[in-house]
């Protein structure tokens, strides 16, 4: 059984890492930025199509940042801060891009489904859309006549 506790625990080191705050840090922002892989697997698999869901550019964001502090205040290595500094820029742009195109989807009037922006007609019943849609709102006031 020593054996085992050398392997795990040896020379005041657990798993032969020198562990500190942030290493810990660095370990998280791994698992973190790991685990988007995982989401974006179940999803695929779940609908049998290659899907990107939401929770992965959110979860690209968070271990993207926590590896750029991991980068900036513990290792201060050029290449490794480098790495990360500018990531975060798409993983921003497409969760703006999600949210405008979940903001765009329109309710049909007769059923209640979501229809994918600008539809004629609901994919699920058939009814007229354009007809039922009230006017987005663009901030601009109309000039009196």
């Amino acid at each position: 059984m020593d054996w085992l506790i050398n392997l795990v625990w040896h020379d005041g080191k657990f798993l032969g890492i020198e562990w500190n705050v942030w290493k810990v840090v660095g370990m998280i922002g791994n698992a973190v930025f790991f685990s988007r892989f995982l989401v974006q697997w179940y999803a695929t698999e779940k609908l049998k199509r290659v899907v990107v869901p939401t929770a992965f550019w959110w979860l690209s964001l968070a271990g993207s940042l926590v590896l750029l502090s991991y980068a900036l205040f513990y290792k201060r290595d050029s290449v490794f801060i480098f790495a990360y500094a500018f990531t975060w820029i798409p993983y921003i742009r497409n969760l703006i891009i999600h949210r405008r195109h979940t903001e765009a989807h329109v309710d049909c009037p007769s059923c209640g489904k979501e229809c994918p922006p600008q539809s004629n007609f609901c994919f699920s019943c058939g009814t007229r859309l354009n007809a039922h849609v009230a006017p987005q709102k663009t901030g601009i006031q109309p000039r009196p006549a």
